[in-house]
């Protein structure tokens, strides 16, 4: 009888130890945050528009079942996180144009077609890194399984204008499902598809606080599309953050020479040419345009194609 309530009292404590299935996605370091300097409610200024080119899946996971249109499930999926996430922060027109990852096309497109709204920045991105392993610790009464998965993520940020890359940045991000059996009791881990999912939003995540700070850097820009006497007729309107009343400057592009070093053609400093001010708007979506006056300087003898619009 005392061997038995030994037994017992042994066998018990260790039942006491099992545990269910736990879960943990690593999160985005303080710093990756997204500032409070940027977020919708503080800061006041004009959108920029981004377009994300291109976001291609270079690791062999996901490439041979569930794949999209252009057999690439990944890349898709991490392009509309990214975007998602920069959406949210309420500071960018984001364009989605993965098959238009030529700088030169996006250039024609800002300069030229007044129908669809060229992007001011340009995001190139890869998941260089996605899988997952699993670890078994076998006890003598208990059994412990876990299932990690692990992503990075590189992008790059481009200038449409020059065609430089300004800005480039990696994270990394991992997600993790645990369960533990002792005696046989517990929670069973089976195969969990989605924690490779969250490894890829965490990567992300942990990215996309400077990719912000760095976009919101760069001076928005608008183009002159047409001049009638004293109005002039720019891009952009009331989505991008414009209003009637707002003051704008008008520079001249500077002249283009080629760097010897890089061999890399680079733009001289622009000079100021006019000030115009918003007087109405007209068109929505992506034909939004402001029609302004000329309330100082002057635009005769100047090529359209060689000015810019910019906020003061």
């Amino acid at each position: 009888m005392h061997k038995h309530f030994f037994l017992l009292a042994l066998f018990l404590p260790l039942i006491a130890c099992s545990t269910a299935t736990i879960e943990t996605v690593n999160q985005p370091e303080q710093s990756a945050q997204i500032s409070k300097t940027i977020t919708s409610d503080s800061f006041k200024g004009l959108k920029r528009t981004v377009a994300i080119a291109r976001f291609s899946n270079e690791t062999k996971y996901g490439n041979s079942f569930l794949l999209d249109k252009n057999g690439d499930k990944v890349g898709k999926q991490a392009m509309d996180i990214l975007s998602a996430r920069l959406t949210e922060t309420g500071k960018f027109l984001m364009f989605e144009r993965a098959d238009l990852g030529k700088i030169k096309t996006e250039k024609n497109i800002a300069n030229i077609n007044s129908e669809i709204v060229g992007a001011d920045y340009l995001i190139i991105g890869s998941v260089s890194e996605l899988g997952r392993k699993a670890v078994s610790e076998v006890g003598i009464f208990s059994r412990n399984l876990k299932q990690e998965a692990n992503a990075t993520v590189n992008i790059r940020l481009v200038d449409v204008a020059t065609g430089q890359i300004v800005f480039s940045q990696e994270g990394s991000g991992s997600s993790m499902t645990e369960a533990n059996r002792v005696f046989g009791v517990g929670e069973s881990a089976g195969y969990d598809a989605s924690i490779e999912d969250k490894a890829l939003s965490a990567a992300i995540s942990k990215l996309v606080s400077n990719l912000v700070e760095n976009l919101m850097d760069k001076p928005w820009v608008a183009y002159i599309l047409d001049q009638q006497q004293s109005q002039v007729i720019i891009s952009g309107g009331e989505s991008q953050g414009l209003k009637v009343g707002d003051d704008l400057k008008v520079l001249k592009r500077g002249r283009q020479i080629k760097n010897p070093q890089t061999g890399m053609m680079i733009e001289l400093p622009r000079s100021e040419v006019a000030k115009l001010t918003i007087v109405a708007m007209s068109g929505e979506g992506n034909n939004e345009v402001s029609i302004c006056t000329i309330s100082d300087g002057s635009l005769t003898g100047l090529a359209i194609k060689d000015l810019v619009v910019q906020e003061f």
